[in-house]
């Protein structure tokens, strides 16, 4: 059973990433891959506030852990599309924009575990 909740947590996981992409994308548009920064940033602040509430206070059902955790977010996040487009970008000239994004998706992504752990600790 496990197995298959993970399985539905990759697959919602999955859809949620492809119309928030398709919707940042759509509205921000241009050279910058917005969607994915938008993707990683909230992807981070999530699993660090889904680890503060189901694994240091215990708030959440230790149950889900893996669908949630794995599953969704492991789903949700999109590193190997970030480091794709960042390729990408650099490949096209636009290396000051790679590093941006790079180094912008993995700033904004730290802040926001840091961010998720703290609200998740606070609601205890």
């Amino acid at each position: 059973m496990p197995i298959l909740l993970v399985a539905f947590g990759g697959a919602a996981g999955a859809v949620t990433r492809f119309v928030l992409d398709a919707f940042v994308t759509e509205r921000l548009g241009g050279a910058f891959p917005f969607g994915t920064l938008v993707i990683n940033v909230s992807g981070s602040f999530v699993i660090g506030l889904l680890f503060a509430l189901a694994v240091e206070r215990a708030v959440l059902p230790a149950g889900i852990r893996a669908p949630a955790m794995i599953g969704f977010i492991g789903a949700y996040t999109t590193f190997s599309t970030l480091m794709l487009e960042s390729w990408r970008l650099a490949e096209d000239g636009a290396l000051v924009l790679a590093v941006a994004n790079v180094l912008g998706s993995c700033l904004l992504g730290m802040l926001a575990v840091v961010a998720g752990l703290a609200v998740g600790r606070a609601m205890t």
